[in-house]
């Protein structure tokens, strides 16, 4: 089968032996992959990625001598099933699923695995019991949205936003454009949005924002109710951040982390300290999420085509991943390697 391979620190087009299912496993088609800002990073910063997962107990690293597959937003259509596996839906049935390997150790991640091939190759594996059927009708396109819509519900539920605080939205990029959908979706208004770019604020609109604002013109922390306490979203990722909220948050804030930063950051607590800021970091989503985040795509309640900005097949993976760096020209591209 053909995909396109992290090798080398390039991503080239090549031929892999294809996936066998073993007992438990599911062998799929990949029908369309979302590129993750996650996997810009993993490329720009393998090696650090590589040392840092090393020191996390329980993840296993990726060998960068060895070819990888990125691509955890997937959808897949049902080629056929590992020996002795319960056969729960028919062959040709599309599914989705969360992007993990049930193993006798535990769960294994695919997409930065040398194990289990993602999402940008034209077959992979699935673990049976995590795949979930898409709802009929549900374009294919907008059932691979599931995976970075779940982020932004987890990301609502793991910082307890309560009803009457004020969220603020940092970054309207696929992340942050997630949780302003799951913030509107709670019913917590009014969503402030900030981003510089002009096209991620129309788009933070279209999903639920109240107001937006262009933070090279004003600060978005003066647009949040002064009688309410501030939950704000970091939704960028790069370092200085952080440091950035602790100085310019009100007294009493929540910061909630959900942009993923792959390089050393540096803070000054006596900001947080002075004004008592909680913390908290966020990463994936639970398997009720994940299945909540399937059910709003096919109920309607979120506008899964206003975020893709484009499709490619395998060969345009790599040209895909430079344009990704433009806001104005992408938000969200989807892999095809059927085409």
């Amino acid at each position: 089968m053909k995909a396109a391979i992290f090798r080398g620190g390039d991503i080239v087009v090549d031929t892999l032996p294809e996936p066998v299912p073993a007992r438990g496993q599911v062998l799929v088609k990949t029908l369309a992959c979302g590129i993750c800002g996650s996997d810009l990073h993993a490329a720009k910063h393998a090696h650090r990625m590589v040392e840092v997962t090393k020191r996390i107990p329980g993840r296993v690293p990726m060998d960068l001598s060895r070819d990888v597959v990125f691509g955890h937003e997937f959808c897949c259509e049902v080629l056929d099933y590992g020996p002795g596996t319960e056969r729960t839906v028919k062959p040709g049935t599309r599914v989705c699923s969360m992007p993990l390997m049930i193993e006798p150790d535990g769960p294994k991640g695919m997409g930065y695995s040398n194990t289990y091939v993602g999402g940008y190759a034209e077959q992979m594996l699935l673990s049976a019991p995590l795949m979930l059927e898409v709802p009929n009708g549900l374009p294919t396109e907008h059932a691979a949205l599931t995976e970075p819509l779940a982020v932004g519900v987890h990301a609502v539920e793991k910082g307890a936003v309560k009803e009457d605080e004020a969220p603020l939205v940092i970054g309207c990029g696929p992340v942050g454009l997630a949780v302003i959908t799951a913030l509107r979706l709670k019913g917590i208004r009014p969503i402030v949005a900030a981003d510089f770019s002009p096209t991620r604020r129309e788009l933070a609109v279209k999903m639920g924002a109240d107001i937006v604002v262009d933070p090279a013109r004003e600060s978005p922390y003066s647009r949040l109710a002064a009688d309410r306490r501030a939950a704000i979203f970091e939704c960028v990722g790069v370092p200085g951040m952080i440091q950035q909220l602790f100085e310019a948050a009100p007294r009493d804030a929540r910061v909630v982390v959900v942009g993923v930063c792959m390089e050393p950051d540096t803070l000054e607590p006596m900001f947080g300290i002075v004004k008592e800021l909680s913390l908290q970091f966020v990463l994936g989503y639970t398997p009720e999420e994940f299945a909540r985040s399937l059910r709003l795509l096919a109920d309607g309640q979120v506008d899964g085509e206003a975020l893709i900005t484009g499709k490619v097949g395998l060969t345009g993976v790599k040209q895909a991943f430079a344009e990704l760096g433009n806001p104005e020209r992408h938000t969200k591209i989807l892999v095809e390697p059927w085409r």
